[in-house]
């Protein structure tokens, strides 16, 4: 009953409230994980146990269960055939989380304000793949691998409690952000950045407190803009009355309104991680060094909300995922001595969406997304092209491209918000497509006005 009234007092569902609570519990218990003692081996107790507890509280028993069938397939895969472990991996796992998003309808019940633990098994299915992923790197040589295989490669397998640990450590399969499995063997054994040197250890209760409050502010701000631009509204006769420039500022604060849940979401998370040490990734060249905590920052809100571009969207936003995808998506699509291009993009685009689960929005939204991309990097071409002494055409450019990218964005987002064809249609049609129609036009502009980079009048002396 207690439950009851604080979740009503809230405006949530009880399921909603526990998932909360334990969320935020994952903050005191990652910052005891400083203190187990023991040694590495009891502190991947601690991770284990402590993210499986979590989980079980959140979300039931079963959770557990539906975390642990690809955790224990990709494990037995790098055990059985570590040649093809990864590929085995990549199909076991995200085949399960399209299973389970399915079953469950998790889209359609996160649309409702309700809660399942689909969310927290897209995370584990990310970092079991990567797992497997460098696991299989180790067998090649090293002249060639990319930088980033070089790094995450994994010679020697995981014991089964490190890898266990690694999945379900600081809580952080409940929201992100993902991390590397040899970043979480090097901080649990206090080896590279995280050994003890002559610069200390870096404190954690700056950025903690910093991203508390971020957290703080941006759930006071969902909490007030959230009644105003509610989904249904996109349904609703009103809507179809107002004119076309009502209806698309309508669509840019619905998804203006939705971003500051995810940046809450994020911000939590990245207190967990920061502090319990892991979240750290090295000092800065400043003098006196600073600690920077990169590792455990998913997304910049300034950077979102004010991007330049629409290329800047994935290095701002779900920081670690769009670290992820291209890593281990994007990068490996390209074939050696060749550059990427929209096949790449494309593909990548549609393992998000079927990452997130099999609903017409997510698919159209990503979609959306390439052609978002691809439209941003026609107007940054002809950025590019413009003189260095053509100072008002390029700030232009610069301006067309800061708008381009705010229209389409708040556009796209509407699939990814109402997920089915219908309702996406029907918003989309609302304002004549125009957030498709634009970036169509300028890829198709982009391949037919192909300009040659502006070149410095300044020349080399002989």
């Amino acid at each position: 009953m207690e439950m009851e009234s604080m979740a009503s007092a809230i405006g949530v569902s009880v399921p909603v409230l526990r998932f909360l609570l334990c969320f935020v519990a994952t903050i005191p218990v990652s910052f005891f994980h400083r203190f187990v003692p023991g040694g590495p081996a009891a502190r991947h107790l601690y991770a284990a146990f402590t993210g499986a507890l979590l989980s079980y509280i959140s979300f039931g028993f079963s959770s557990n269960l539906h975390f642990f069938v690809p955790m224990l397939i990709s494990y037995a895969s790098m055990v059985l055939y570590r040649k093809r472990c990864g590929i085995i991996s990549f199909l076991s796992a995200m085949g399960y989380l399209i299973g389970c998003h399915v079953y469950y309808m998790s889209g359609d019940a996160w649309k409702e304000g309700g809660i399942d633990a689909t969310g927290s098994l897209m995370v584990i299915t990310l970092k079991v793949i990567s797992c497997s992923i460098n696991y299989n790197d180790g067998l090649l040589k090293e002249e060639d691998l990319r930088e980033s295989q070089k790094k995450n490669r994994l010679i020697k397998l995981p014991s089964l409690i490190e890898y266990v640990g690694y999945c379900l450590c600081c809580g952080s399969h409940f929201a992100g952000p993902v991390y590397e499995v040899k970043d979480y063997l090097d901080w649990t054994e206090r080896k590279g950045i995280w050994t003890k040197s002559e610069k200390g250890s870096p404190s954690p209760l700056g950025a903690t407190l910093k991203a508390l409050l971020q957290a703080a502010f941006c759930m006071g701000l969902y909490l007030y803009l959230v009644p105003h631009h509610p989904l249904s509204r996109f349904s609703e006769p009103i809507y179809k009355e107002w004119g076309f420039v009502h209806r698309l500022s309508y669509q840019y604060m619905s998804g203006f309104t939705a971003r500051w849940k995810y940046y809450f979401i994020w911000s939590i998370s990245e207190a967990s991680l920061v502090v319990s040490g892991l979240g750290f990734s090295g000092w800065t060249n400043s003098s006196p060094p600073k600690a920077r905590w990169d590792r455990a920052k998913n997304v910049d809100v300034l950077g979102v909300e004010f991007a330049k571009s629409s290329v800047e969207l994935p290095l701002v936003w779900n920081i670690q995922v769009s670290t992820w995808l291209r890593h281990y998506v994007y990068d490996r699509l390209v074939q050696k001595g060749k550059k990427a291009g929209f096949f790449q993009l494309l593909a990548t685009q549609t393992v998000s969406a079927v990452w997130h689960g099999l609903y017409p929005g997510y698919m159209i939204f990503f979609v959306q997304s390439a052609l978002m991309i691809a439209g941003s990097r026609a107007i940054y071409r002809w950025q590019q092209s413009v003189p260095p002494n053509a100072v008002i055409l390029k700030k232009t450019f610069m301006l067309m491209n800061f708008a381009y990218t705010l229209l389409v964005l708040n556009y796209s987002c509407v699939g990814f918000m109402v997920l089915s064809l219908e309702e996406t249609l029907a918003a989309y049609g609302s304002v004549h497509y125009i957030g498709t129609v634009i970036p169509v036009v300028l890829i198709l502009l982009g391949n037919i006005i192909k300009p040659k980079p502006a070149r410095s009048k300044a020349r080399k002396e002989a």
